[in-house]
Formats: structure tokens, C-alpha cells, sequence
């Protein structure tokens, strides 16, 4: 009996250490992101890249992040930036709205407010990616009238021009939905992910992934 109680100490005793010495699976690395909202719907794709080799933490500084996502170059690239797709900038308008297909030259004099006084321009803040595309492709330099509209985001932006009959705004591809008719396309142009820092293991295969 006391052979059989120690031969079986033994075993448990040999168990317990192969369950305890077992090498500890590795944590995930953490990547901090931000992206803007004209390229959110690249965020979805990276979440679906970094499964099972990256923890994503959203931030709200671009200059927090370790990979920023954005349409269209900016005026300064101090870092490493990698293209993963293209996007179209348009001018949109309700479907119902007067304004017809605009020409290049039309669309200036409209955001300049030199068209019909009866239509209303919306544009973003500055320095929203967006904002800067159309300024670079559309202004070229010149002003926005002082009497356009500024959207926060392009969700307020799409909900004017779904329903007020005499907006007239700007939209990216992605976020042209419901009741809206496409009048100019400004621009196309790259979808940028942007690195802080020369890209390690994970960014790198997290870049590849969404280039793919």
C-alpha cells in the first residue's frame, strides 16, 4: 500500500510540473491607431489584419498613434507612409436639388459663393483630410465663401445633404449613402497608412495585410 501511495505522489507530483513549466503563450503587442473618418473603413479592415497578432487601441492624437489612417497625402509626410487604397472625393448634393453635373470651374465659383445664392455650401474644418484634398484639386489656392456651412464630420454632412434639397457638400466615396446624387469628382487619390517610426515586425506584417 505505501508503494502504491508513493508511486502515486510521484505521478501527481511529475503533472502538476509539466502543467506549471509549460512555456506561457505570448501576449498579444499592443498597437495604438488613429484614423480619420473618411478612412474608418480601412480601420474595419485592420482589425480584421491584426486578429490574433495585435491588441488595436484607438487614440484620439494622431501624434499618439503608431499607425494613422488618412485619405490623401498631406501637405508635410515626415514619416513613413504606405498606400492601401485609393478614394474618390465628390461633391454631392440632394437628388432633388436644382444643381446639375458640375465642371471643374463650376464647382469653384459655387464653394467661392459666386453661384446660385440659393444654394448651400457646406464644407469640413481645414484640416480635415478631406477638406485638404478638395482645397488642393478644387480651390487650388483660392477661399471658401465665408458663408458655407461647416460640417463636424461626414456623417453630418451626408444627413444634411440626405435632407436638405438646396446643400450641396462634400463626401468620399465610402460615405456617399441614402438620398444623394453625385455631381463632381473633385479627386482621386491614395488611402495612407502612416507610421510614426520605421515599422517593426507586427506594423509591418499588419501594413502588408491591409495592402493586400
Amino acid at each position: 500500500m505505501r508503494r502504491m501511495f508513493s508511486a502515486a505522489l510521484i505521478f501527481l507530483t511529475l503533472l502538476l510540473s509539466s502543467c506549471s513549466t509549460g512555456t506561457p503563450q505570448a501576449m498579444p503587442e499592443v498597437v495604438t491607431v488613429y484614423s480619420t473618418y473618411a478612412a474608418q473603413p480601412w480601420l474595419s479592415d485592420l482589425y480584421i489584419c491584426a486578429d490574433r497578432i495585435a491588441v488595436l487601441s484607438r487614440v484620439d492624437d494622431p501624434a499618439d498613434a503608431d499607425i494613422v489612417l488618412r485619405v490623401g497625402e498631406p501637405k508635410f509626410v515626415t514619416s513613413f507612409a504606405y498606400q492601401i487604397g485609393e478614394e474618390e472625393i465628390l461633391i454631392v448634393t440632394h437628388r432633388q436639388s436644382p444643381v446639375q453635373n458640375l465642371t471643374l470651374e463650376d464647382a469653384r465659383a459655387l464653394f467661392m459663393g459666386l453661384g446660385d445664392p440659393s444654394v448651400q455650401v457646406w464644407v469640413y474644418a481645414s484640416e480635415v483630410d478631406v477638406q485638404e484634398m478638395f482645397d488642393q484639386f478644387v480651390m487650388e489656392g483660392r477661399s471658401v465663401t465665408s458663408s458655407a456651412k461647416v460640417a463636424v464630420n461626414p456623417q453630418q454632412m451626408s444627413d444634411m445633404l440626405n435632407n436638405e434639397t438646396n446643400a450641396v457638400g462634400i463626401l468620399s466615396r465610402h460615405w456617399r449613402v441614402g438620398n444623394t446624387r453625385e455631381i463632381f469628382l473633385a479627386a482621386k487619390v491614395p488611402v495612407l497608412a502612416i507610421a510614426q517610426t520605421e515599422p517593426g515586425s507586427i506594423l509591418n506584417q499588419l501594413i502588408g495585410c491591409l495592402q493586400k
